[in-house]
């Protein structure tokens, strides 16, 4: 039997439309999935690093970056890739909301930037928690959220982060520690995903 669309804890499961989004017909189990989305981040990683030397952290803020680079990291996977979910979650803001708290963060971004609210480690990891939090896509908004709170941090001119240095993608005690740390941050309490990112 497939464990394709089995969910995991931290994960979210994806509707009947959303799972027929899925492009290469070969996949039938997660691990051909994982393997298929992991290589696809990994070009777009390369991809976006390339891309976002020639802007400023500023840029980075910018929603339309936000939905390219979650496409970048997925078109090969899902047809979907970087267009908003349409469909209510068990975390993340209702999705007819996305649009306007996607608008709020942004903004909120650009003043954290602009007037230097959060030293560079923290204003990374802030970006990354408000965009997770947001979950504005049918999957791939932790991965999406990493890659952007690193790709923030490097333009601010700090190494990327670790992110507990294992696959996050796995049940574990990384992946575990990682879900804890968010649940802290939800309460207003950074430390704890702040350490988990330089881990």
């Amino acid at each position: 039997m497939s464990d394709l669309f089995d969910v995991d804890e931290g994960q979210t499961p994806l509707t009947d439309e959303e799972r027929r989004g899925l492009k290469p017909a070969f996949i039938a189990f997660r691990h051909e999935l994982n393997a298929a989305e992991q290589e696809n981040i990994f070009v777009a990683s390369v991809a976006l690093r390339k891309q976002v030397q020639r802007l400023s952290a500023m840029d980075l803020t910018n929603e339309a970056f936000i939905c390219d680079a979650h496409k970048a990291m997925y078109a090969d996977v899902w047809r979907w890739a970087g267009s908003y979910r349409t469909t209510d979650r068990n975390i993340g803001v209702e999705a007819h909301d996305i649009r306007v708290q996607m608008r709020l963060f942004t903004d909120d971004a650009r003043f954290w930037i602009t007037e230097g609210v959060f030293p560079p480690d923290e204003l990374a990891v802030r970006f990354h928690h408000r965009l997770v939090a947001i979950h504005p896509f049918p999957n791939g908004n932790g991965r999406l959220s990493r890659m952007m709170g690193d790709l923030v941090v490097e333009r601010l001119g700090r190494r990327k982060f670790t992110w507990g240095a294992n696959s996050l993608t796995e049940p574990g005690a990384t992946r575990s520690a990682y879900i804890q740390a968010l649940q802290a941050a939800d309460r207003h309490d950074m430390t704890a995903l702040l350490q988990f990112a330089r881990s």
